[in-house]
C-alpha cells in the first residue's frame, strides 16, 4: 500500500543482515564469555529463522520465538534494548511464589486485628479507574512504592493495612457502551479482571479479601448514605447552573469532553447553558480545608496548590447603584444595585468602568434598548467557550457596552458597566468594578475599549516608571472625597484599606468580607453509568426533592436498552418508565435521573477497605478507630486538587456526623514523579537542500523539516547527541508523556515477560528519587536484571553455618544500616545501590555465612520479593519470610579497628597508610615515614611542625 515504506523495510532487513554476519565474526573472533544480542525481537519467528540459518549463526532446527540470542561480545553502547539471557530462572520463581501468597493468604488482615493490640500501618494507593488498555509502565511506579513499605513495615512487627480496589464509574466504558451497545458493567468487569492480573503479577502484596469496587451495588449503597447525610446537613441542593450542552448530540458534556468549544465526539458545537443541578456546599468548609492543612504531612507544593484552589481573600464587598433607562422609574432609571468584592478597596477611586459576567442575571436587567441587539448577540458567543478560554491571560480582552452606568459610592462619578467573558459568574458576584491603572486584566480591558486610566497608587520609593499596570502597595494618591470627608491620600496601602472599609460600613455602602474563589462542586452528571441519586419526587410537588429511606438502599440501576442520551438533556435513566415511575402508599412518585459523578465513589473508598463486608454500618466504630487515619497515601500529583480536597471534604462532613473520629484522612502524602516514554530523537533538514541542520544555536526549528531518526544513529557528545554519520550534526533528544496516540507506551507484561517482574519493581525504584519526573529506558533495565542475577547465583546453593568474620559483618552492618534508613525515608534508589555495591563486596567472599548473607535476603525481600523468597527457602527455611523480622545493624562492628592516614608534607598529599584507630602521634609519624615517597620528601630536612588530627590526617 505504501511502496516507500515497502524500500525502507528492505533497507532495514539488508542492514539486519548484516549487523547479524558481523555479530557472527565477532563472535568467532573471541574467546571471552559473550553478552547475547536480540536477533529477532519484532521479527516473525519465520524470519528470523530464515536469517538466522542462512549466515549459520543457529541450527535450523533451533527453537525461535519472539526473543532469540547468539552468542557475541558487544560494545556497551550497542548493547541490546532487550536481553534473552535467562540468568536465573524467574518465571518459575514468580509464579511459584505468587500462587504461594494467593493459597496461604500471606498477606490477608484477619478481621479482628484492630484487637491485636499491635502499632498499626495503613499504606493505601490511590485506587485506578480500570481502562481497557491495561497497565503501562507509569503505573507500577507508586505501587512498588507502597509495597515496598508495606512489606517494610510488616517485618518490623506492624499490623499493616494495603487493600486495593476500583474507581470504575466513569465515562469511558458509557461511551463503548453506546458505540457498541455492550453493557458498562460487562466492559468494566472485563477491565478489572486485566488489571487484577496484571497487578498480581508483579508481586504486590496486596489483601486482596478487601477488594472493593465502586460499581458494586454493597458499595454504592453507602456512597447513597453519605448523600443523604449531605441532604440532611442541607450541603447539598439543587441550582440553576451552567452546563457544556452540545445539541447535536443532545447531551450535557464534562468538561473534559469539551475541546475548543466543540464536542470530542464528533467535534460538534458546545454551548453553556442553565441547567438544574445537584450541588454541594463544600465552601462551608473551606475555613476548615485551609486551616488543617498545616499539621499535615504533605509537600508544601501540594498544600500551596490546595490554598490556592481554595482561594481564600480578604477584602470589602462595595455596592455600586446602577442608572439605565432600561429600569424605568425617571430619574435615569435608578433602583438596581451591583456588588462587587475587591481585595484593594484603596483603589476604589481609581475606578473607571465596571464589568459584569456574561451570565450574570443583571446583564438582561439593566441593558439599554440601544445596546440590546449587540449584548445579546456577545452573551450568546461567550456561551460557546470555556471558563479557561475565558479567562486566558494572552486572550484580547473582548466586551460591550451595556448602555448603563454605576455610581461610584466614594467620589459619586458615573462610569459605564461593560459586559465582558474574562469576568466569571462563578466567582464573587460576577461583576467587578475596573481599576484599570491598578489590575493588568482591567489595564488591557481599558486599552482595547478605549476607557479611562487613572493611577491612585503609586510605589513607596517614588512613580512607578513600569508599562502596563501598577500592582503592588504603595502609598496612595488622587484618593481624595471632600463632600464625602474621605482622604486617602498620603496614606500607605494597608492604612488606605482600613479607612475605606470604615467609611463604607459607616455609609451602609459596603462591608469587609472574607471570599473564597473555591465554588460549590456540581455534583451531578446526565449519564446512566453512575450511583442513582436516593432522591424522588412527589408528583404533586415536583420541586421538592424527597430522600429516600436508608432502608431502601441501595438504588440500583435498571438494565436499559439503550445508553444513548436522550436527546432533552436528561440522563438515559429518563427512558426507563418502569424504574421512574412508582407509586407508594397511594401516592405517585418520579426518580432523580441524573447520576452522582466519578468522584463520588473515591471521597471515601480508603474507609470500605477497613470494613468491606459489613452490611449493617459504613464501618464498624473500633475498626475506624484503631486504623484511621491513613499513615501513608501515594498517587500521582494529577489529583493533588480535586481528589483530595473533595475526599477532605466528605472525611469532614462524616466526622461531623460522628462517623470517623480524625479530622483528616490521610497523615501523609506522595506524589510519585510521572515516567516518561523512551528518549526521541529527531533530526532537521533544510525542505530545500535535503541535507542535515545542527539544531545547535537554532532559535526557530519551524522552517526546517523534522525526520525521526533511531537512537542507533546518534551518540551522546557533551550535555547533547549527534548523529554518528556527521558529528557536526547536533539533533534533538526528548522524551514524552506515555500515551496510545504518540505510540510510546510500554507495556509491563513485555517486560516481566523478558526480565521478571522483581527486576521491573526494582528497576523503577532505581531511576531516581520516587518524586522525580524520570525517563524510561528499557535498554537500562538490563542493569538491575543483571543484579538479580548475580544475587541469584551467589546464594542459589543456600548458607553455611561458618561464623562470619568481622570484615564480613561490618559490610553487611554497614549495608543494613544504609538500606534501613533509605527504606523508612522512602529513598529507594540509593537503598538499592547499597545492597548493590553490598554484592560488590560479598561476590570477593569464599563462603556464605549464614549470619552475613540472610540479611541481604530479608531486605531484598521488600524490593524484589519472588527471588528473596526463592533464596531463602534454599537457605533452609520452611514458608514464606513476608513476616520475619527486618534484620537490624550492629554499630559496634562498623568501628574499623584501622583507617586510612593521608600523609602530607609542606600541605601536598604524599601517600597514604593504614594505622591502627587510636593511634598516636608518634606512631602514625613513624608508619608515615616508612612510606617511600614521604621518606623521600623530607630526607635530610629537618621537621619542624606536625599536625596531627586522630583517625583522620597527618601533616
Amino acid at each position: 500500500a505504501n511502496m516507500a515504506a515497502v524500500g525502507g523495510v528492505k533497507k532495514n532487513l539488508k542492514n539486519f543482515t548484516s549487523s547479524l554476519r558481523r555479530a557472527k565474526n565477532r563472535a568467532n573472533s573471541h574467546t571471552k564469555a559473550a553478552q547475547p544480542v536480540f536477533v529477532a525481537q519484532s521479527c516473525t519467528a519465520g524470519l528470523a529463522w530464515t536469517l538466522s540459518s542462512r549466515i549459520g549463526i543457529v541450527s535450523p532446527a533451533a527453537s525461535v520465538g519472539k526473543l532469540r540470542a547468539i552468542s557475541t561480545t558487544t560494545p556497551e553502547s550497542e548493547t541490546p534494548a532487550v536481553s534473552s539471557r535467562v540468568l536465573y530462572p524467574f518465571s518459575e520463581i514468580e509464579k511459584k511464589w505468587q500462587q504461594h501468597w494467593e493459597e496461604k493468604c500471606t498477606f490477608a488482615v484477619s478481621e479482628d486485628a484492630h484487637l491485636s493490640g499491635k502499632e498499626k500501618f495503613y499504606v493505601l494507593d490511590m485506587f485506578p479507574y480500570p481502562s481497557g488498555s491495561g497497565l503501562h509502565v507509569g503505573h507500577p511506579e507508586g505501587y512498588t512504592a507502597t509495597d515496598i513499605t508495606a512489606r517494610y513495615k510488616r517485618m518490623l512487627g506492624q499490623q499493616v493495612m494495603h487493600p486495593m480496589g476500583w474507581d470504575a464509574f466513569g465515562l469511558p466504558a458509557e461511551q463503548y457502551a453506546i458505540n457498541t451497545g455492550t453493557h458498562p458493567r460487562d466492559t468494566t468487569a472485563a477491565n478489572v479482571g486485566r488489571f487484577r492480573e496484571q497487578l498480581k503479577s508483579l508481586g504486590f502484596s496486596f489483601d486482596w479479601s478487601r477488594e472493593v469496587s465502586t460499581t458494586d451495588p454493597d458499595y454504592y449503597k453507602w456512597t447513597q448514605w453519605i448523600f443523604l447525610k449531605l441532604f440532611e446537613k442541607g450541603l447539598a441542593y439543587q441550582a440553576e447552573v451552567p452546563v457544556n450542552w452540545c445539541p447535536a448530540l443532545g447531551t450535557v458534556l464534562a468538561n473534559e469532553e469539551v475541546i475548543d468549544g466543540l464536542s470530542e465526539r464528533g467535534s460538534h458545537p458546545v454551548v453553556r447553558v442553565p441547567m438544574k443541578q445537584w450541588m454541594l456546599r463544600i465552601t462551608h468548609y473551606a475555613e476548615r480545608l485551609l486551616e488543617d492543612l498545616e499539621d499535615l504531612d504533605w509537600s508544601d507544593s501540594i498544600k500551596e496548590m490546595q490554598r490556592n484552589w481554595i482561594g481564600k481573600s480578604e477584602g470589602a464587598a462595595i455596592e455600586f447603584r446602577v442608572e439605565s433607562d432600561a429600569l424605568g422609574g425617571g430619574d435615569g432609571g435608578h433602583g438596581a444595585a451591583l456588588e462587587v468584592f475587591t481585595t484593594r478597596p484603596d483603589t476604589l477611586f481609581g475606578a473607571t468602568y465596571c464589568c459584569l459576567a456574561p451570565e450574570n442575571a443583571l446583564v438582561a436587567e439593566i441593558t439599554t434598548s440601544a445596546q440590546k441587539e449587540q449584548v445579546e448577540a456577545y452573551v450568546k458567543e461567550a456561551s460557546k467557550k470555556s471558563d479557561l478560554e475565558r479567562t486566558e491571560l494572552q486572550k484580547t480582552k473582548s466586551g460591550v457596552f451595556t448602555g448603563a452606568y454605576a455610581i461610584n459610592p466614594v467620589s459619586g462619578r458615573r462610569i459605564p458597566v461593560w459586559v465582558a467573558d474574562y469576568v466569571l459568574g462563578s466567582y464573587g458576584t460576577g461583576a467587578v468594578m475596573a481599576v484599570p491603572a491598578h489590575d493588568q486584566r482591567d489595564f488591557e480591558f481599558a486599552l482595547e475599549n478605549n476607557l479611562p486610566v487613572e493611577w491612585v497608587v503609586q510605589p513607596s520609593g517614588g512613580d512607578f516608571d513600569g508599562e502596563g499596570a501598577f500592582t503592588g502597595e504603595g502609598v496612595a494618591k488622587n484618593s481624595a472625597a471632600a463632600e464625602g470627608g474621605l482622604v486617602l491620600d498620603g496614606l500607605p496601602t494597608s492604612e488606605a484599606k482600613e479607612a475605606v472599609v470604615g467609611w463604607l460600613e459607616s455609609q451602609g455602602r459596603g462591608r469587609r468580607q472574607i471570599n473564597y474563589k473555591l465554588r460549590d462542586w456540581l455534583f451531578a452528571r446526565q449519564r446512566y453509568w453512575g450511583e442513582p441519586f436516593p432522591i424522588v419526587y412527589d408528583r404533586e410537588n415536583p420541586d421538592v426533592p424527597i430522600p429516600l429511606s436508608p432502608e431502601d438502599l441501595p438504588l440500583t440501576l435498571p438494565d436499559v436498552e439503550s445508553y444513548e442520551p436522550t436527546g432533552t438533556g436528561e440522563s438515559p435513566l429518563a427512558a426507563v418508565k418502569d424504574w421512574v415511575e412508582f407509586s407508594k402508599d397511594g401516592k405517585d412518585y418520579v426518580r432523580e435521573t441524573n447520576t452522582m459523578p466519578q468522584w463520588a465513589g473515591s471521597c471515601w473508598y480508603y474507609l470500605r477497605f477497613l470494613d468491606p463486608k459489613n452490611q449493617e454500618a459504613l464501618i464498624d466504630p473500633e475498626k475506624e478507630k484503631y486504623w484511621m487515619p491513613v499513615d501513608l497515601y501515594v498517587g500521582g500529583a494529577e489529583h493533588a486538587v480535586l481528589h483530595l480536597l473533595y475526599a477532605r471534604f466528605w472525611h469532614k462532613v462524616l466526622y461531623d456526623v460522628g462517623v470517623v473520629t480524625t479530622k483528616e484522612p490521610f497523615g501523609k502524602l506522595v506524589s510519585q514523579g510521572m515516567i516518561l516514554g523512551e528518549v526521541e530523537y529527531t533530526a532537521y533538514k533544510d525542505p530545500e537542500t535535503g541535507r542535515h541542520v545542527s539544531i545547535e544555536g537554532q532559535k526557530d526549528l519551524s522552517s526546517l523539516e523534522a525526520v525521526a531518526i533511531d537512537a542507533s544513529d546518534v551518540t551522546k557528545k557533551g550535555k547533547g547527541y549527534v548523529m554518528k554519520e556527521n558529528e557536526s550534526v547536533m539533533v534533538q533528544a526528548r522524551a514524552h508523556k506515555m500515551s496510545k496516540s504518540r505510540g510510546n507506551v510500554i507495556n509491563p507484561d513485555e517486560i516481566v515477560a523478558a526480565y521478571g517482574a522483581d527486576s521491573l519493581r526494582l528497576y523503577e525504584m532505581f531511576m531516581g528519587p520516587l518524586t522525580d519526573t524520570k525517563v524510561w529506558s528499557t535498554r537500562s533495565v538490563e542493569g538491575v536484571y543483571r543484579f538479580l542475577g548475580r544475587v541469584y547465583r551467589f546464594l542459589e546453593h543456600g548458607c553455611c553455618d561458618d561464623p562470619p568474620t568481622k570484615e564480613q559483618l561490618r559490610c553487611t552492618s554497614a549495608c543494613v544500616k544504609k538500606v534501613t534508613c533509605d527504606t523508612e525515608e522512602m529513598r529507594f534508589n540509593t537503598a538499592i545501590s547499597a545492597m548493590m555495591e553490598f554484592m560488590n563486596e560479598a561476590s570477593k567472599w569464599d563462603n556464605r555465612p549464614r549470619d552475613a548473607c540472610e540479611p541481604l535476603i530479608l531486605m531484598l525481600s521488600a524490593y524484589a520479593p519472588h527471588l528473596a523468597e526463592e533464596l531463602w527457602q534454599r537457605c533452609g527455611h520452611t514458608g514464606s519470610l513476608a513476616h520475619e523480622a527486618w534484620p537490624e545493624h550492629d554499630e559496634s562492628v562498623l568501628v574499623s579497628d584501622t583507617y586510612t592516614m593521608p600523609v602530607q608534607v609542606n600541605g601536598k598529599m604524599r601517600g597514604k597508610c593504614e594505622v591502627a584507630t587510636g593511634a598516636t602521634q608518634e606512631e602514625a609519624v613513624e608508619q608515615a615515614l616508612a612510606l617511600q615517597n614521604v621518606e623521600k620528601q623530607v630526607s635530610g630536612k629537618e621537621i619542624f611542625k606536625v599536625i596531627f588530627v586522630p583517625n583522620k590526617i597527618l601533616n
